[in-house]
């Protein structure tokens, strides 16, 4: 039940559908009833929404804390045992239509399976992605099975973990398919933005992983004063940052993850990680 009704949320709440929502509830509201003034007033607010989150610098600072909350990997220490990459990068449905692998915004997550599956050569390799649509579809890892040597990576060396449909199943079943044993080092590939989230889901499993983040959208801090000049731009990674934020309060809430904003393990992920291997309840 979370997962539709999840989807059906931010479908209304996502801030550029809200604000479009905002405005034409408002002229509606002006043209057929008596309260001109107030439906006027509901649709400038949204006119003014829209605006700022897509021009001003808004969606950098609501981003940024997120990309921020994990340093780039550290390339020391032990090996990794296996690298775990979550699914978000690749359109399914285009890919199994145009029969090539067909990416998105999200693309550097399965870029850098190929780069680490050559950097690791000894890794087990996961990658976990079913299908994020309601009424089902292909799933990015079946598109990953047929399409691996585009990525450079060899099919045989690829566990597939096809039936994962957000963020919370991704570290269940993650888990329970690699039961990954005391004292070895895990990679987890996701993007910047996404990586407390995720983080936080394969705990809650407990699968401790190293974060690897890629998929950043913001050059840091330094963007906190930065004017986008095309409003798609802005208004794009406002939704993104928006529906991470709110994720991250909804798996909280759910007892997904055990932290409001889960951060980096001052321990070390590949000291302390235990045996998993059963589903999240």
């Amino acid at each position: 039940m979370f997962f539709p009704v999840s989807k059906v949320i931010f479908f209304v709440i996502t801030p550029s559908n809200f604000c479009i929502f905002a405005i034409l509830l408002g002229l509606a509201v002006a043209a057929l009833t008596r309260r001109r003034r107030t439906g006027l007033g509901l649709a400038l607010l949204g006119t003014l929404l829209l605006a700022a989150a897509g021009l001003s610098p808004l969606s950098d600072v609501a981003l940024i804390p997120l990309e921020q909350r994990f340093p780039a990997f550290p390339d020391d220490g032990p090996a990794p045992a296996g690298i775990i990459v979550l699914g978000g990068g690749i359109e399914a449905g285009i890919s199994e239509s145009r029969r090539q692998i067909v990416f998105n915004d999200a693309g550097e997550r399965p870029i850098y399976l190929g780069d680490l599956a050559r950097r690791f050569p000894t890794a087990r390799l996961v990658f976990s992605g079913g299908s994020g649509f309601i009424a089902g579809g292909m799933a990015e890892a079946d598109v990953v099975s047929r399409q691996a040597d585009v990525i450079g990576v060899p099919r045989t060396r690829l566990i597939l973990e096809n039936r994962s449909r957000n963020t919370r199943e991704n570290a269940a079943f993650s888990a329970a398919l690699v039961q990954p044993k005391s004292g070895e080092r895990w990679l987890l590939v996701t993007s910047a933005w996404h990586m407390p989230r995720a983080v936080g889901c394969f705990r809650q499993a407990g699968f401790t992983v190293d974060a690897f983040p890629v998929d950043y959208r913001t050059r840091g801090w330094s963007d906190v004063a930065h004017v986008h000049g095309f409003a798609s731009d802005g208004l794009l990674q406002f939704d993104l940052a928006v529906k991470e934020w709110i994720g991250l309060i909804a798996y909280r809430l759910s007892g997904y993850t055990p932290d409001w904003l889960p951060g980096p393990d001052p321990k070390g992920a590949y000291e302390v990680t235990p045996a998993a291997g059963s589903d999240n309840r």
